[in-house]
């Protein structure tokens, strides 16, 4: 039986969403291309039909999620407090594909490494967006050092086996963005 192009391009959306699920709960290198295609509900026989590897399912799985990741809408404060919260911490498999990732890309192939580079692009471009009031220079280092200390933040609460650190951790990094960014967060 043929498949049609909109079953193909759904079982493809599955498979990715599938994967990228797996992939930030236990890593790329402990999970299998059957367990992705068992976890999309599909048999192990049609990967092929869709990637050529491994490898180009991880760098179309990390293109597909940080997309997806990076297409929020402008309300800084509310991205903030909503990254740096012990709910987003404590799920892996389902939250910020950049956190739960990027320690491990370093291994993977130059397609997966430039999907990450086109992800931390798209989020230095969304949190700049939401900074009107800096200048154009101002906005883009802001942008990255917010950045930087959201996702080193979530690393860092997520390693370590002290709950009131790791919340810790996750408060004054919310609090040193906070400082930073002035009148632009005032509550």
């Amino acid at each position: 039986m043929k498949v049609s192009r909109e079953q193909m391009a759904e079982n493809r959306h599955r498979i990715l969403d599938a994967a990228s699920w797996l992939f930030r709960e236990k890593g790329f290198e402990a999970v299998t291309v059957a367990e992705v295609m068992n976890a999309a509900g599909l048999t192990h026989g049609g990967f092929y039909g869709h990637f050529s590897s491994k490898d180009d399912l991880i760098a179309q799985t990390l293109a597909h999620v940080l997309a997806a990741d990076s297409s929020g809408g402008g309300d800084l404060r509310a991205y903030v407090d909503a990254y740096l919260a012990p709910r987003h911490r404590d799920n892996c498999a389902g939250g910020c594909p950049t956190a739960g990732l990027a320690a491990a890309i370093r291994h993977q192939s130059p397609a997966a490494r430039s999907a990450m580079t086109e992800g931390l692009r798209s989020q230095i471009d969304r949190i700049g967006k939401a900074l009107p009031e800096f200048d154009a220079a101002d906005r883009r280092r802001v942008a990255i050092g917010s950045w930087s200390a959201m996702v080193g933040a979530v690393i860092l609460a997520r390693a370590i086996d002290d709950p009131a650190l790791s919340d810790e951790v996750l408060e004054q990094t919310r609090a040193w963005i906070d400082a930073g960014l002035g009148k632009q967060f005032a509550r």
